[in-house]
């Protein structure tokens, strides 16, 4: 439907091209007036521009004035009709000339088409581009490549960016357009049927984007996607955002794939010497039944696929770990001819998929062949439950299952530090299985786990670990960022959960791997020291078999001006931001005044940890700016101490939340103070809001632990009575509500 409409309007607008063309009594020799860019294609969105060249041949000798009077009498009729038109008057050798200097003029005039004029003209300029791209493409597309990867950094993944750009995005249409172009040069192909259909359904969701929008645009706003789903429903058998989502998701994968394919392929030629004539690729034997041929893994006339259950893994696992294409016709032989693997699986194959999982970078072109190919769902038809699904929190840059993906790769760079690298990269790659469950997906994704790494043949104590370390894959990072290290009872329940360092050790590392995988932001030195602090701390409780004792923070040097009675500010950069420390003399009400510091100059704070030590309050604030000056918060901080700024009328609490904040006290988590845990949606305050209500109830902070991912803050607060000892439960009760009252309008 979308495409005839498309031809519609590209037959309008070159009919009204050819009506101005005649309306200024346009030539028939010597002048052509050409589309270039979409109008060339003949893919005129419904606000596209008119892309238009008027072309002279300087042998015809037209007049230059002659052509400027013309020119400036052919746009008026243009822009009367509304159209926007981008419009340029060159001659044939300045077409030449710029298409010479600049490689996305040479790249864009390879749609040059005919509106009006000298044919001829047109055609020699076609065929002259077309020529000068073939005979200079060895020496231009490297730069080509460099342009396209610098836009994919720029512009994200179509498939896993929150706003997608439809065009430019990695996987977008301007890939397609690429890859076109690509095959231009007569250096490598693609395959054509899938190109375009994924090409045209990307511009069908386009024209739909523009008449709901109203406008020119590319990107798809989040709430865009609901009447997307609309709109094509009866394409997609659902209305809903979630069927346009993976729609649209799923036509940038298969483009994105075909693109990275494709630039393999074109380093491939580029790196071998020009051969005049065809010579049949040698193969080079990889493993039973594979080979590698002119850069890419395929089967060898030895492979028998219906008698090796295994041949699908191998090939696999071959390309993987030279980081070499999969080629995707053996990738979709094996799918459909493959013997089924028996259940439980052969230990070959369990190595071969390990193999295939920690195999590092290469993976994830593999990965993408098989799930393109249909042959993923072979090895893992559950991989269906996370395809393609985004991920709640905005810390995720990709969606559930590139993110598994990654993980894994992470998770590669890491297997010397644990005993069972089997274990650990299939827990990696099942972490996230349980997503998209009603109930939380670590508890939904364990059996699910337990019951695919029984079916690929683990033994009993294999199994056991990769469910457990599903089920508590989050618990490391979240108990260190949210929870007292020198609480007792912190290291216990972390000690009980696992039960051993071979389990702990293994968590460790896909804790990290899991981090690493979603956002620099999720493994911030900040966040990893707090990780691997609380590790080594379980590690040691798990090695003695005995209660550990609490472990105090390392001793912070008092300053002598804190001795003194005033406070110390100092802040030191780090990789990723910068590290304030905060000393003063304890008092109740000391951390409200110093987070409404820290919230009235407006600094993002991403983490923050304070306890007592003696008669001192040290706190230490992870924050986002990197040049943070310590004279000035101090200049802050006093001001609010003598009451010369009251913070509260800033930092009042928001009335336009969208989630209320929850306060719940954990009795479980100490035994030596009560635990409040506040989480609220992450804005300048909240910390000041919780203390200052607690100051006024005059109950003390024995310690915090701020922890920021995506737009929550969760915050936990280790609480005492001013005159020590643990609140009582009509104390924690009502601290709990003074809290919740303060952080809702």
């Amino acid at each position: 439907m979308t495409a005839d409409e498309r031809a519609r309007r590209t037959s309008d607008a070159d009919a009204l091209c050819a009506s101005a063309w005649a309306a200024v009594d346009g030539p028939d020799v010597g002048l052509a007036l050409v589309a270039v860019g979409g109008y060339g294609r003949g893919e005129l969105a419904p606000h596209s521009d008119l892309d238009v060249v008027l072309v002279s041949d300087d042998a015809a000798g037209v007049d230059e004035q002659r052509l400027r009077d013309l020119a400036e009498r052919l746009w008026y009729p243009l822009w009367d009709a509304g159209a926007n038109v981008d419009h340029s008057v060159r001659s044939l050798p300045e077409m030449v000339s710029a298409a010479e200097s600049d490689l996305r003029v040479a790249s864009g005039l390879l749609d040059v088409r005919h509106l009006t004029g000298d044919p001829h003209l047109t055609l020699r300029l076609r065929t002259t581009m077309l020529a000068q791209w073939r005979r200079e493409a060895r020496e231009r597309l490297p730069e080509l490549h460099r342009l396209v990867r610098s836009r994919h950094q720029l512009m994200g993944e179509l498939a896993h960016e929150s706003v997608p750009d439809l065009k430019e995005a990695e996987g977008g249409i301007r890939d397609a357009t690429v890859l076109k172009s690509l095959v231009a040069t007569w250096l490598v192909d693609v395959p054509h049927v899938e190109l375009e259909r994924s090409r045209m359904a990307l511009l069908d969701v386009r024209d739909l984007l523009h008449g709901l929008a109203g406008r020119a645009t590319d990107r798809v706003a989040p709430e865009l996607w609901t009447e997307l789903g609309a709109a094509l429903a009866s394409q997609l058998g659902s209305a809903d955002a979630r069927a346009a989502q993976v729609h649209v998701r799923t036509l940038g994968r298969r483009i994105t794939h075909l693109s990275r394919l494709t630039w393999r392929r074109v380093d491939d030629v580029l790196a071998r010497p020009a051969r005049v004539g065809v010579r049949r690729p040698s193969l080079t034997p990889l493993a039973e039944g594979v080979a590698l041929a002119a850069g890419e893994v395929v089967l060898d006339r030895r492979a028998r696929p219906a008698e090796d259950p295994a041949l699908l893994l191998r090939a696999a696992a071959a390309a993987a770990e030279r980081d070499v294409v999969l080629a995707p016709p053996t990738a979709a032989r094996l799918a459909r001819e493959c013997a089924p693997l028996p259940d439980p699986w052969p230990a070959e194959a369990r190595r071969l998929l390990v193999r295939l999982l920690a195999s590092g970078r290469g993976l994830l072109g593999t990965w993408e062949t098989l799930e393109e190919t249909g042959a993923l769902g072979q090895i893992l038809p559950e991989w269906e439950r996370i395809r393609l699904l985004p991920h709640a929190s905005a810390i995720h840059r990709f969606t559930v299952d590139r993110h598994v993906v990654e993980t894994c790769i992470e998770a590669a760079g890491l297997i010397r530090r644990v005993a069972r690298p089997d274990v650990l990269m299939v827990a990696a790659l099942l972490h996230d299985i349980g997503k998209g469950s009603l109930t939380e997906h670590s508890v939904a994704g364990e059996p699910i786990a337990r019951g695919i790494a029984t079916r690929m043949g683990f033994d009993e104590s294999g199994v056991e670990l990769v469910a457990l370390l599903v089920r508590w894959h989050l618990l490391l990072a979240e108990t260190a960022t949210t929870r007292d290290p020198d609480d007792p009872a912190t290291v216990e329940t972390l000690a009980a959960r696992l039960g051993s360092t071979e389990a702990l050790d293994l968590l460790t590392v896909l804790t990290e791997a899991d981090a690493r995988a979603a956002s620099p932001k999720a493994w911030s030195s900040w966040r990893s020291g707090l990780v691997l602090d609380l590790s080594r701390r379980t590690r040691a409780a798990l090695t003695s078999g005995a209660v550990l004792p609490p472990v105090a923070n390392d001793e912070v040097p008092v300053p002598k001006e804190v001795r003194r009675g005033a406070i110390s500010v100092t802040a030191e950069p780090v990789a990723d931001g910068a590290r304030v420390t905060v000393i003063a003399p304890d008092r109740v009400g000391l951390l409200a005044d110093v987070a409404a510091t820290f919230a009235l100059q407006r600094i993002g704070v991403r983490a923050a940890r304070a306890w007592s030590q003696d008669q001192y309050a040290v706190s230490f604030w992870e924050v986002a700016e990197e040049h943070v000056d310590g004279a000035v918060l101090r200049q802050r901080y006093d001001a609010i101490q003598e009451g010369r700024i009251d913070p509260a009328p800033r930092l009042a609490p928001r009335t336009d939340q969208e989630l209320a904040p929850t306060v719940v006290v954990r009795p479980e988590a100490s035994a030596q103070a009560t635990v409040l845990e506040v989480r609220a949606a992450d804005r300048p305050g909240v910390v000041y809001l919780v203390c200052a209500a607690l100051a006024r109830l005059d109950v003390a902070v024995r310690s915090a632990h701020v922890n920021t991912l995506g737009p929550q803050a969760v915050d936990v607060f280790y609480l005492q009575e001013a005159s020590a000892g643990v609140l009582s439960d009509t104390r924690a009760a009502e601290a709990a509500h003074a809290v919740r009252a303060a952080l809702t309008a």
